[in-house]
């Protein structure tokens, strides 16, 4: 088997977002029946956007595109965050997995936040 050196995978954010799809697939399988189709797929959806998006934006060579699929990610990260809310208010999730998987959450946000931060130094940059 041939092994592939992809450049996303070396980021710490996509290798956290990636351990967060398997955390939220985790809990998503203890939600009631009536909900693993319902809330239970929206929040896989928006799980597996953020590291997907984070990949898919880094084979792109213009910081703007960059920039607007870690804006996605960051969009799946908010839509998880209040579904992961909502799920907790729900009684579908206990306290300690919502303080974990809004940890993890909180964590990317940060490392989002950053990578959007340089790629927009480098717009403005390059607008000089």
């Amino acid at each position: 088997m041939i092994e592939y050196n992809f450049s996303y995978r070396k980021l710490n954010v996509y290798q956290l977002s990636r351990n967060l799809v398997k955390d939220i697939y985790r809990l998503v399988n203890t939600f009631p029946p009536k909900e693993i189709y319902a809330l239970g797929d929206q929040m896989r959806r928006a799980v597996v956007s953020i590291p997907s998006n984070i990949a898919e934006g880094t084979a792109k060579t213009s910081p703007k595109e960059q920039f607007h699929f870690l804006e996605i990610s960051y969009g799946s990260l908010m839509e998880l965050m209040c579904q992961t809310e909502i799920a907790y208010d729900l009684g579908y999730i206990g306290t300690n997995d919502y303080k974990l998987i809004e940890d993890a959450i909180g964590c990317i946000y940060k490392m989002l936040s950053s990578m959007q931060a340089v790629l927009k130094s480098r717009l403005q940059s390059n607008h000089l």
